[in-house]
This record gives structure tokens, C-alpha cells and sequence, in this order.
């Protein structure tokens, strides 16, 4: 719109200019050719003059004295006229200073010499037949001026005219190159402020994006923190009473099974009963119950774990921690999209850990990292695999069933790497090159917001001082290498999170809700 703005106006001053010097062409022309045309009517004037007294055809002498008369008018009319202005000739009257001179004070003279003119070519013009003679005082002024005087007056009017209007658009030629030069200038620093206003503009709609992103997963992580919460109390109930009611109940079956020993012979209601509640098949199948409900517990208490661990707050200064803890959280929320169901074989994780260190980082901020990463290989995978694995990388990945593969290792001094990779269709170098942008994703509408690894990118490189690379090749699957410092030589201030974090560069939640809930 800017742009439009910008040409438009652009061409309603060009359109202007060059009108303004159309029009100055038209009455210099003008004036040109009516002072050029006066030095004609007094050369035409004299021969009309000549012919009408030399000939005898009375017929003939008075189409010529018309004719002269004709002339006469014109003559006097255009010579008002470019002293006076004459709008329907296009004469604009006001002459130069010059040419006023030269009209008006002496030694051209040329308004009392081009008056006297007319007024004897006109005595001439009425005089009677018998008075039209080769000596006619009137004719012989109207000869020897059209001859001399008046010819020369002319003729130096007319250049005079010719130079000041050569002048005149030479100077309005010198201002068009002027304005154009201008004119330019001006456009090159209204495109380039255009382009920085649409630039502004277009980061202020990603911020307000992502704002408005990271405002809903942060009032999303304060509800999961509180249902997590919420569920971890019953849950430690329920986990903590299952090995005691297990204990109680194997101590029970065993009393069960004392008193079947001490009563050899139990009366018809106990055995109708036994047989009612198929009791040899409770005592096999209760173990098992409270074994699986063991189980179960357990895996609620994990989930709820790694809830809390993506929902925390203690983001403010770095931690020590196990990197291995953050992925196998990771993996255990996306548990449900890495398993079998109906046609689909589901998706094996190979893990080849190293043994590290404790890892200053963000725990939470990492975590997100994670999410975002596997989250990517698993929607990779969903869409196909590839046949062939380039050498060099995870050999896991020339597996045909949907493989991620994860590798850590201490890759130099002070550095640990994570390597996740699938096998998947991979990507083109065009696609590879936008990867980090913000807003730029290859999903369906709805599918992604485009921000995931944008934010990742900023969290590793950014908030850790790491780097963060990508190895695709179309067909040939992906690895993402995420390299950050054991130890920070010093530590991001509080603050300065807290700055970023209002800026929506930080949210560790976000990609673990698109996860769970579908966002």
C-alpha cells in the first residue's frame, strides 16, 4: 500500500512538470511565431499597397484593398496582443524588460514604428481611386519602411523573442533535470523507508504472533503446574498405599490358604461359596491385579514427573542436571505417538547414551528443546521414510521400520552433543536454508505455528551459547546436533531472562502442550 502511495504521487508530480513545460512551449511558440508572422504582414502589407496602386482593374483593386484592410486588423491585433496578452493566440502579454525597451524607447522604437505603420497603410486603404497614385505620400512611407526601418525593428524583435524563449525552456530544462535528480533521490529514500516500515511491520505482527503464543502456552503451563499438582497428591496416595494393601493381600491369601488346610472337611456353604467366587482363580489372578495396578502408578507418577519438570518455574539461574533425565521425560510424554496402532508399526527409539557429566543448562528450556526436536522427527516419520541412510551418520536410521536415533556424547573439552536423528523423507537445501525463520514451517494450516524451532534456535544459541545444525538431504532422512558448555564462563542474568522471556523467546511448555492436547 505503501508502495502505491508512493508511485502515485511520484507520477502526479512528473505528470505536472511536464505539463508546466508543455504549456511554456506552447506560448513561447506562441509568441515566436506571431512576432515572426508580423515581419511577414508588413512585407505583405507593402506588396498589397504596390498592387492595388499599380493596377486599372477596379474589381481587382478592391479585392486587394480588403485584403489589406484584413491584413491591417490582424497586424494591429496581434501587435496588442503580445504586448497585452491575447488569451485565444496564446499570447501572454508582460514582455521582458528587453523587449519592452525595444518596444517602446528608442532606437527601435518598434510600438510607434509598427503604429505609424498601420495607420498609413490604412490612409492608404481608404484613399479614393484618383488618389492612388506611384506618388502617394502613404505608399512611400509604407515602402521605405517595409524596406528598412520596420523590417529591421522586426526581424530584432523576433530574435530577441527566439532567445529569450531558447533561454526560457533551457532554464525550465535545467529545473526538470533538477527535480528529476531530486525526484529520485526522493524515491530511492521513500522505497527504503517503505521497505524498513514493512519490515517493522512484519516483526511487529511475529512478535505480537508469538506474544500471543507464548501468553497462551504460559496461562497453559500455569493450568498443567496446578492439575499436575492437583493429580500428584491422590496419586502419591494411591502409589504409596499399593505396596502396603499388596503385602496385606498376599498375607491374606495366605491366611485363606491356612484355613484351607486346618478344615479338611468345610461345610456345604463355605464350598458353594469358594466356588461361587472362583476362589483358586482370585488367589492367582489378585497378585497380578495389584502388580499391574503397581505399574500403573508408577506410570502416572512419571508422567505427572515430567509435567512438573516441563512446567517449572526455577528458570531464572542454570542448574546441574542428568541431559539423559530431560530426553527419557521427553520420550516418555510422547509415549503415545511412538507406539503401535492399528496399521501403523509405531516408531523405535534407539538410545546411545554416553556417559556425562552434569550439564549447566536450563532444565526446562532444554527440555523444550527436546520436545521440539522429536516432536519434528516423529511428524517427519509420520509422513514416510527413507529407503538409504548416508554413511557417517546414525547407522540405526537404514533400518526400514520408522527409527529416531539418539546419540550424546562429550564431542571436545567443555562441550556435550546431542544428536537426534530419523529416518524420515528429509528435506531440500531451499527448505533447509528457511529452517531457523520465524513462522516458517511446512505443515498443513493448523498443524504448527512455525515458532518451534525458531525458539529452539534461540534457546540453544542464545540462552546457552551453543549451536544448533541440521543434516538433510531430501531422501536421505535428518540429524539435528545440539552442542552447548558443560560450564558457563558466566551466567545469563536474571533479568536479562526475564527480558527475553517477555519477548516470547521463551516458553519450555509450548511445544509440549502442541503434544499432549493438539495445538
Amino acid at each position: 500500500m505503501v508502495k502505491l502511495q508512493l508511485l502515485a504521487v511520484l507520477a502526479l508530480a512528473t505528470y505536472l512538470n511536464w505539463n508546466e513545460l508543455h504549456t511554456v512551449r506552447e506560448i513561447n511558440a506562441a509568441v515566436v511565431n506571431v512576432s515572426g508572422r508580423q515581419r511577414m504582414l508588413s512585407q505583405r502589407t507593402a506588396m498589397l499597397a504596390l498592387r492595388m496602386v499599380c493596377t486599372t482593374d477596379r474589381e481587382e483593386q478592391e479585392k486587394l484593398r480588403s485584403c489589406l484592410l484584413a491584413d491591417l486588423d490582424l497586424m494591429e491585433r496581434s501587435h496588442n496582443g503580445l504586448l497585452n496578452g491575447d488569451a485565444e493566440a496564446k499570447l501572454p502579454g508582460h514582455p521582458s524588460k528587453v523587449v519592452k525597451a525595444m518596444y517602446f524607447e528608442l532606437p527601435i522604437n518598434l510600438d510607434q514604428r509598427v503604429r505609424q505603420y498601420i495607420k498609413e497603410a490604412r490612409a492608404l486603404a481608404l484613399s479614393r481611386a484618383d488618389e492612388l497614385a506611384h506618388d502617394n505620400l502613404h505608399l512611400r512611407y509604407i515602402l521605405t519602411a517595409a524596406s528598412k526601418e520596420l523590417l529591421e525593428s522586426l526581424d530584432a524583435v523576433v530574435s530577441q523573442y527566439q532567445k529569450e524563449s531558447e533561454a526560457e525552456q533551457l532554464a525550465i530544462e535545467i529545473n526538470q533535470a533538477e527535480l528529476y535528480q531530486q525526484s529520485c533521490a526522493a524515491t530511492a529514500q521513500a522505497i527504503a523507508q517503505a521497505k524498513q516500515l514493512e519490515q517493522a511491520l512484519e516483526e511487529l505482527r511475529q512478535a505480537q504472533t508469538q506474544l500471543i503464543q507464548t501468553e497462551k502456552m504460559s496461562a497453559l503451563g500455569q493450568l498443567v503446574a496446578g492439575v499436575a499438582h492437583e493429580i500428584n497428591n491422590p496419586v502419591s496416595f494411591i502409589h504409596g498405599n499399593l505396596s502396603h494393601a499388596s503385602n496385606y493381600v498376599k498375607d491374606l491369601l495366605e491366611l485363606v490358604q491356612l484355613y484351607q488346610q486346618e478344615l479338611s472337611n468345610p461345610t456345604p456353604y463355605l464350598k458353594d461359596r469358594s466356588e461361587d467366587i472362583d476362589l483358586d482363580f482370585l488367589e492367582e489372578d489378585l497378585p497380578k491385579v495389584m502388580s499391574s495396578m503397581k505399574m500403573g502408578a508408577d506410570r502416572i507418577c512419571q508422567i505427572v514427573r515430567s509435567l512438573r519438570n516441563f512446567s517449572r518455574t526455577d528458570e531464572e539461574v542454570m542448574q546441574e542436571v542428568d541431559i539423559h533425565e530431560g530426553i527419557d521425560g521427553t520420550l516418555l510424554i510422547l509415549q503415545n505417538r511412538l507406539r503401535a496402532s492399528g496399521n501403523y508399526s509405531g516408531i523405535q527409539v534407539i538410545k546411545k547414551y554416553a556417559d556425562l557429566p552434569q550439564v549447566e543448562c536450563y532444565p526446562g528450556l532444554m527440555n523444550q528443546v527436546f520436545m521440539n526436536l522429536l516432536g519434528n522427527a516423529i511428524d517427519a516419520l509420520e509422513m514416510g521414510t527413507a529407503q538409504d541412510s548416508p554413511e557417517g551418520r546414525v547407522d540405526d536410521r537404514q533400518c526400514p521400520r520408522p527409527t529416531i536415533s539418539i546419540r550424546t556424547e562429550v564431542s571436545r573439552p567443555n562441550v556435550v552433543s546431542v544428536r537426534i536423528a530419523d529416518n524420515g523423507l528429509g528435506m531440500t537445501e531451499d527448505v533447509k536454508a528457511r529452517l531457523f525463520q520465524p513462522f516458517f514451517t511446512t505443515k498443513p494450516v493448523g498443524k504448527g505455528t512455525g515458532l518451534g524451532l525458531s525458539i529452539s534456535y534461540s534457546i540453544v544459541v542464545n540462552k546457552h551459547n551453543g549451536s544448533l545444525a541440521c543434516v538433510s538431504e531430501l531422501g536421505q532422512g535428518t540429524e539435528f546436533c545440539i552442542e552447548i558448555p558443560i560450564r558457563h564462563a558466566q551466567e545469563l542474568s536474571a533479568t536479562k531472562l526475564g527480558e527475553q522471556g517477555s519477548r516470547g523467546e521463551l516458553s519450555p511448555v509450548q511445544p509440549l502442550f502442541q503434544s499432549l492436547i493438539g495445538i
